[in-house]
């Protein structure tokens, strides 16, 4: 307990990168004269590494059970990164809110093992994202794809071993855990022009129970409104296609800085393609509400830019819709 206020326990899945964030939290909370323990808690994401995500169900795979830690009160409040967390509504867990988005680090997709550019024709890329993948293979149709799980470090020795051209990781998580690419591979940030990432990633989401308003306060006190504007916004955008839809997705959110924008106006530009990569549809929208701009841009992409043309729309699946192979 620190200044009076009990310790918030903060229930997280056990990779290296999930702990930074919630130390990162538990840092942010600190600052506030909070003390906090950690709950570490083991997803399904993380007992079956051998499998693509897809045939496991892919949506929640990496939260559900830290969401149950705090649904039934062995923790007060989940740290998550945002990208995992499902959208729709009905994909939700009852009693649960998101009460911060403390950060977000650069949402861009890194290329380790060569640039774009450099890349040879029939060059094999490892990425476990069908969104990654699509969006590679509609700028470069030559190029040959490998599936991928693991944490980042095992991710990251596929590239050092040579075994491929190129891993597709996001660029998040290579800065928060200060990888020191000892191999001197080489690198590429892909510009959102290139790929879109996939919705919220780079951000921190904390979750906690409706009504536990201790937490709720705690939670409001480290939460960056830019940041959550930013996610909502693409996070609605995903809803309003279905959220679980297993088509590839993409979205990116920034404050429109052109002259004449309204105070806290969004850009949105959002990706919708074809399982195949052969087409790939992209819209930009502007707006204050993040809610109705995501919202808005997706029916646009359904309904103008010829996403319903697109199929199959079910309910399964993910943000990040994941294809099959495996690294040879």
């Amino acid at each position: 307990m620190a200044n009076g206020h009990p310790t918030v326990r903060l229930a997280t899945r056990g990779s290296p990168l999930a702990r930074w964030q919630t130390d990162r939290v538990a840092s942010l909370l600190a600052l506030q004269g909070i003390a906090t323990a950690v709950v570490a808690v083991e997803t399904e994401g993380d007992r079956r590494t051998s499998e693509p995500l897809h045939a496991i169900g892919g949506q929640g795979i990496f939260v559900k059970e830290v969401q149950a830690a705090v649904a039934r009160g062995d923790a007060d409040a989940a740290v998550h990164s945002a990208k995992d967390l499902p959208a729709a509504g009905d994909l939700q867990v009852p009693g649960l809110v998101l009460g911060a988005f403390p950060e977000r680090a650069d949402p861009r997709d890194l290329l380790v093992g060569s640039t774009l550019d450099a890349l040879p024709s029939g060059a094999l890329i490892a990425t476990g994202s069908v969104r990654r993948r699509v969006q590679l293979a509609n700028l470069r149709p030559d190029l040959v794809f490998a599936d991928l799980r693991g944490n980042l470090a095992t991710r990251l020795a596929v590239a050092v071993t040579g075994r491929v051209s190129a891993v597709v990781v996001a660029a998040a998580g290579v800065d928060r855990l200060g990888w020191a690419n000892e191999g001197g591979l080489a690198t590429d940030r892909l510009g959102v022009l290139t790929m879109l990432p996939q919705v919220g990633q780079g951000a921190i989401a904390v979750e906690c129970r409706h009504d536990d308003e201790r937490t709720r306060h705690a939670l409001a006190a480290i939460d960056a409104p830019g940041v959550r504007s930013q996610v909502e916004a693409e996070r609605a955008y995903l809803a309003e296609l279905g959220g679980g839809c297993t088509m590839p997705v993409g979205a990116l959110a920034q404050v429109d800085r052109s002259a004449g924008a309204p105070p806290r106006s969004l850009t949105l530009t959002g990706m919708l393609a074809s399982e195949d990569g052969h087409v790939v549809l992209r819209r930009t929208a502007a707006g204050v509400d993040p809610e109705r701009l995501g919202r808005a841009l997706a029916r646009a992409m359904l309904d103008r830019s010829g996403g319903r043309c697109l199929g199959p729309w079910t309910r399964s699946g993910g943000p990040e819709s994941l294809g099959s192979g495996s690294v040879p």
